[in-house]
């Protein structure tokens, strides 16, 4: 049976798109989640909605338990996990408001839980990881995006910082080196622990600037961020519905 997980970004704490909704207390050996997880059906397919940050807000990325948001949807029976996530962009041709299907990571955090394995104790646990998003997933992501006519690009690298504070621009540049196309400050470490519970996952990142790489522009303030992502909120919302549709037919 398809049961999604929705881990929801920055401005998408909003559950008013389930129905039947109903809220699921949860504890974990790894602690709290950062929210009571928001269960009920779009369609006919069962979902489960998670806020990253909160419900206020009120976790910074590295505060975000993610061990214990992806233990708590893999015990509430969640088959598959879509994540949204505002982003800078580091490319000239991912302007506002475009939408990227994430196919690649590049892990800059310092801070993070990113293994359910404390210890080899009970054996090595060495997940693989070549390609952390699932293809599927993708796919429906990005079919769907176009055809709700979204700018939506098929393939993007993030770079997950530990924040919260933003790039300096020597780093900006350095991550467009890299080969990162957004940067974001969340998808990395919740992209492993998913493939490490072995749960299909897929993120979708909505880029809301330009970072600080393009030095023509002001550097970004967080009001400008949530301004961006709210004014998409509806996109956001009709492309994980119509993707999760997709997915049980």
């Amino acid at each position: 049976m398809i049961r999604v997980g929705i881990i929801g970004g920055s401005g998408l704490d909003d559950p008013d798109i389930l129905r039947d909704a109903r809220e699921i207390e949860a504890d974990t050996p790894y602690g709290k989640p950062s929210s009571t997880i928001k269960s009920g059906k779009i369609g006919n397919t069962d979902v489960l909605i998670l806020a990253r940050h909160g419900r206020q807000h009120q976790f910074s990325p590295t505060q975000v338990n993610n061990r214990a948001n992806i233990y708590a949807l893999q015990v509430a029976g969640a088959s598959h996990i879509l994540a949204t996530t505002a982003c800078g962009s580091l490319r000239q041709d991912i302007d506002r408001g475009h939408f990227v299907i994430l196919d690649q990571f590049i892990d800059f955090t310092r801070f993070r839980k990113n293994t359910f394995a404390d210890s080899f104790a009970g054996g090595a646990v060495h997940t693989a990881m070549a390609h952390p998003f699932d293809e599927n997933l993708r796919n429906n992501l990005y079919t769907s995006a176009q055809a709700l006519d979204l700018r939506v690009h098929k393939s993007g690298c993030v770079v997950t910082i530990e924040g919260p504070r933003f790039s300096t621009v020597a780093e900006s540049k350095m991550f467009r080196l890299w080969g990162a196309d957004v940067i974001n400050m969340s998808i990395a470490p919740e992209a492993m622990l998913a493939n490490e519970a072995g749960i299909p996952y897929a993120a979708v990142a909505m880029s809301t600037d330009y970072d600080c790489w393009k030095e023509d522009e002001a550097p970004v303030t967080w009001d400008e961020i949530l301004e961006v992502f709210n004014k998409n909120a509806d996109n956001v919302k009709n492309l994980l519905v119509r993707t999760i549709e997709n997915l049980s037919i």
